[in-house]
């Protein structure tokens, strides 16, 4: 019996050089039923002509428009029939035998919508990569941290997150999610255009009751900062914004009216330390993401009224929580001075 087919499937745009030096390693990877796609969001470089001249073994589709990385794999998923997605950003490289662990993992109970491997950063290989690390994790005021990165602080990879365990959301660096689900939940929400995208669909996975895991035997060396680095002022805004969507979308009401007030509260607090501290850049980046979600919140009720009808529709069980921490790691860090993931405790399993 054959392995399922896995789409391997590269978001791009304007990453020519990216492609150059980290599609071989895709190549490379040591599955037999694998299909390696690039859908191209709106590129004006030399991605498509380097596509076709250096890679024409790999499956190209071309989106009309720059749709974010939200809508941009909205649109090229359309035309993508494949079980499995690997959802997969240009500026990885991988180790050669990376799909089988999350492949297995996917096959091992049907219950298990997504799997992340383990997340290195490609400069320093011996830490974790800030975005995914050893698996995401949030807490109550919807923060996402991770095994092996809590905020900016990243740890030596030193064997101690090499167990297999659920988390709370995947990195959409490397994500491998069930082609079903994804469609199933409508994808990642497009309005978020990117940051926090795959936080949020991981969250209505999790509110179907259905799995998400890490699986350490899978390893990829990721850049990141490709796009926006983290002091771009368009990066802030996204962030904040679309996690307070992201918030106002998957809470209960009763946990909404206890959380949005606090988490509000801090991102003032953000704000205007970011000002007392000269950087009025910020401070105006989380002032106008809370213009917006404030004027979004017609079409979040939208949303909200949608994702609990399908809930209805779709399954009788339990939210699933794992990796969800009852507490805040904002005090946990900023306070206490914790910097890595094992000291912490009382998080979901």
């Amino acid at each position: 019996m054959s392995p399922p087919e896995v789409a391997v499937v590269i978001l791009n745009w304007n990453g020519v050089d990216y492609l150059r030096k980290f599609l071989p390693s895709v190549l490379a990877s040591n599955y037999e039923n694998k299909r390696i796609i690039v859908a191209d969001n709106g590129s004006t470089d030399e991605s498509l002509a380097v596509l076709e001249s250096e890679f024409p073994e790999v499956e190209i589709i071309i989106n009309k428009e720059n749709y974010g990385f939200a809508g941009g794999y909205n649109e090229a998923l359309k035309h993508v029939d494949s079980p499995l997605y690997i959802l997969l950003n240009s500026d990885v490289k991988v180790d050669p035998n990376w799909i089988q662990p999350l492949v297995s993992a996917m096959e091992s109970d049907p219950q298990i919508a997504a799997a992340q491997p383990k997340l290195l950063a490609f400069d320093q290989p011996d830490h974790f990569e800030y975005a995914g690390a050893a698996g995401g994790f949030l807490d109550q005021f919807g923060y996402p941290f991770c095994r092996g990165r809590i905020f900016e602080h990243c740890e030596p990879d030193q064997g101690q997150y090499d167990d297999s365990v659920d988390i709370f959301w995947a990195s959409g660096a490397a994500m491998c999610i069930r082609s079903e689900r994804y469609h199933e939940l409508g994808g990642l929400d497009a309005d978020f255009f990117a940051h926090m995208e795959e936080i949020d669909l991981c969250w209505r996975i999790k509110n179907l009751g259905y799995r998400i895991v890490y699986r350490p035997e899978s390893v990829v060396y990721h850049v990141g900062g490709g796009t926006l680095n983290k002091a771009n002022p368009r990066k802030t805004y996204l962030n904040f914004r679309n996690n307070l969507s992201m918030l106002f979308k998957n809470y209960t009401a009763w946990q909404l009216l206890f959380m949005l007030p606090i988490r509000y509260s801090m991102d003032v607090l953000a704000a205007y330390r970011a000002l007392f501290s000269g950087d009025s850049r910020t401070f105006k980046a989380i002032a106008k993401a809370h213009f917006s979600f404030f004027g979004a919140i017609p079409k979040l009720v939208s949303k909200r009224r949608k994702i609990n009808r399908q809930r209805k529709q779709l399954t009788s069980r339990s939210r699933n929580l794992a990796g969800y921490y009852e507490g805040s790691i904002v005090w946990k860090h900023f306070v206490s001075g914790l910097n890595r993931f094992s000291e912490l405790e009382e998080v979901r399993r």
